[in-house]
């Protein structure tokens, strides 16, 4: 299937390997992992998506629905979104708040 530019634009529940603003080549790829229920990571994914949509960076996605996985790792809430190997955002958190800790992200 290819992609649409209403496809960028458009808040979604993010697939199995999806990058986000792809068309952006000169930013750096970030690796996201959501770990949870299918229900909330796709709830989360969805307000991600429409959170950072607007800002200058690259998000590939992928999902981890294991418990023991979670608590090896040391996630204790559901979802948790781990960016670049570290846990960045705990539980349904509103898209207000995923965009100010992205653009903090990108501060640095």
């Amino acid at each position: 299937m290819s992609e649409t530019p209403e496809q960028f634009d458009a808040c979604h529940v993010m697939d199995e390997g999806e990058i986000l603003n792809p068309q952006l080549t000169e930013a750096p790829l970030h690796e996201a992992v959501l770990y949870g229920d299918r229900v909330l990571t796709a709830k989360f994914s969805k307000r991600l998506s429409c959170a950072i949509k607007h800002l200058p960076i690259r998000v590939r996605f992928r999902y981890n629905h294991s418990t023991e996985e979670a608590i090896e790792r040391g996630i204790a809430k559901d979802p948790t979104l781990v960016l670049d190997g570290e846990i960045f955002l705990e539980g349904l958190v509103p898209a207000e708040e995923i965009t100010r800790a992205f653009e903090e992200y990108l501060a640095k």
